[in-house]
Parts: structure tokens; C-alpha cells; sequence
């Protein structure tokens, strides 16, 4: 299985955080987990369709498809060779470019056009094709250098709400946020459902729990350890956060394993 993750230009970096290509010609069916990262996603598979089990039974997947913040684990499926092309976009970002409501989108992975129609279209055909991926990814980020003008839709607030969260490593509470932006509750709870799909107490949950993926990549620590470090009250909270995102304790989870959540979790230290 080929896992990649590139750079977005500087020109796309306020809006996504990298594009992603996934690729195997096993056709073997394999079960595959997805666990929250905070991050919205574009996805065009030009492989053999997948199976999405989100909510208990299984579906098959569109070629084309938008993926909103989820606050759970879920279970994806190949039916033959894969082979996806994905943006993950800043959590922001798909509200600051096209104006999208993520709100009803969370917890679901829908048909790119239902939400988004006729967007894509002037690349979708080249995405779905045969050529390499490089070039895909250079249609990609020239269509979407194109898309962003005038109209975007950001959000002082929000930038600087998502900037606290992450230097914080989501160890914050909301409290805290309201009293260094001088914002008010209410305001800072709409406007974050609209552009991430999440209230700021569970996306900041999110990011701490993401945080636990790098302190493991980058030192050997105990549990007690990552528990204090990763800002949880004490182990058994930490170990309780943790089966609640990905459904195992962390002592059964294999963290070096080649898997999608952990091509995902796993980010790149940002300089």
C-alpha cells in the first residue's frame, strides 16, 4: 500500500493542510478504520469503490466525495485495487472557499455534489483517470489556486480560535478561549459549527487526542506520562478518551502499523 502526503503550495496554505494519495493493487478486502483528526476532506477515488460503514451498516461510496469532521470511529472498505486522491483542508477551509455550512455535515461522508455541485467538474474527469498522481496533484492545486479570489468567506475569530487550539494542543477549556479573544460564548459556539461542524469543547478534544500520536512518534513515554503530557486528569481518563475515539485501549493499539488512520493521525512536525 503506497501512502503519500504533499505539501500544498503557499499560495493554497491558509486553506488546505496537504493533498494525500493512497494506492494498492491488492485486491484483497481489507477493513480499514478512520478515526478522527480535525480535518475536512475532499476525496476522488479512481480505483475500485469503497464501502463506508458510519452508522452501522454498510454502503457503497461515490467516486466523489466530501467528508466532514466526524466525533467517531468509523470502518471503510475495499472492494478491489485502491487507488484515492484527497485534500484535507485547514478545518476552516472548505467553509472559507466555497461558503459551506459544515454543521450538517458532520459525522457523515457525502457525494461531492450533493454539497458542493458542479464544483469540481472542470478536473473531476483528469482526477478519475489514469495519468500519475504528480499530475493530478498539479491540475489539482492549479484548479484551486484559480478557485480562491475575492469571495472567500474568512473568519478573524475563527483563525485565531484554531490558532489557541493548536498552539494549545487542545488543552484548553472554552472558558479560556472566551477570556484571551474577549468573545462571547454564544458567538464563538455559531461561528464554530458553521465552519468547522463541531462545538470548540469537542474539537479541542479532537486536537488533544491527536496530540497523543506525536509524543508517541517522538519519544517513549509511559502511559502515565503521555497522560500528563497529552493534558489528561490522570491515566484512566486518558485510556477512556482514548477507546471513545478509535473503540481500543491504547495498550492493543499498534501505532506503528501501516494503516489509513495512522497515515492520517500520524502528521509531520510543522516548522
Amino acid at each position: 500500500m503506497l501512502y503519500e502526503r504533499i505539501q500544498s503550495p503557499p499560495s493554497l496554505s491558509k486553506f488546505i493542510d496537504c493533498f494525500w494519495v493512497i494506492e494498492s493493487d491488492d485486491t484483497t478486502v481489507h477493513q480499514q478504520k478512520i478515526i478522527p483528526d480535525g480535518f475536512p476532506e475532499i476525496i476522488f477515488h479512481y480505483g475500485d469503490p469503497y464501502r463506508i460503514n458510519i452508522s452501522g451498516e454498510w454502503s457503497a461510496q461515490s467516486n466523489q466525495l466530501l467528508a466532514g469532521q466526524i466525533r467517531n470511529h468509523f470502518l471503510l472498505e475495499n472492494t478491489g485495487r485502491s487507488g484515492m486522491i484527497g485534500i484535507k483542508f485547514r478545518p476552516q477551509g472548505i467553509t472559507t472557499l466555497f461558503g459551506t455550512n459544515m454543521e450538517p455535515l458532520t459525522d457523515d461522508v457525502v457525494e461531492l455534489e450533493t454539497t458542493l455541485p458542479g464544483q469540481f467538474d472542470p478536473v473531476s474527469s483528469m482526477l478519475l483517470g489514469k495519468d500519475h498522481f504528480s499530475k493530478k496533484i498539479t491540475a489539482l492545486s492549479s484548479f484551486l489556486e484559480d478557485s480562491v479570489n475575492s469571495k472567500e468567506t474568512s473568519d478573524q475569530l475563527i483563525d485565531k480560535v484554531l490558532q489557541l487550539i493548536f498552539t494549545r494542543n487542545g488543552v484548553l477549556s472554552v472558558s479560556e478561549i472566551v477570556d484571551q479573544l474577549d468573545v462571547s460564548e454564544r458567538k464563538l459556539e455559531r461561528s464554530f459549527k458553521k465552519f468547522i461542524g463541531l462545538s470548540p469543547k469537542f474539537y479541542c478534544r479532537i486536537i488533544r487526542f491527536n496530540y497523543i500520536f506525536k509524543l508517541i512518534k517522538e519519544q517513549k513515554l509511559s502511559w502515565s506520562e503521555l497522560a500528563y503530557l497529552s493534558g489528561y486528569y490522570d491515566q484512566s481518563h486518558f485510556i477512556k478518551n482514548f477507546q471513545e475515539f478509535t473503540g481500543e485501549d491504547p495498550s492493543k493499539y499498534f501505532f506503528e502499523e501501516e494503516t489509513m488512520a495512522n497515515f492520517f493521525l500520524n502528521r509531520p512536525v510543522e516548522k
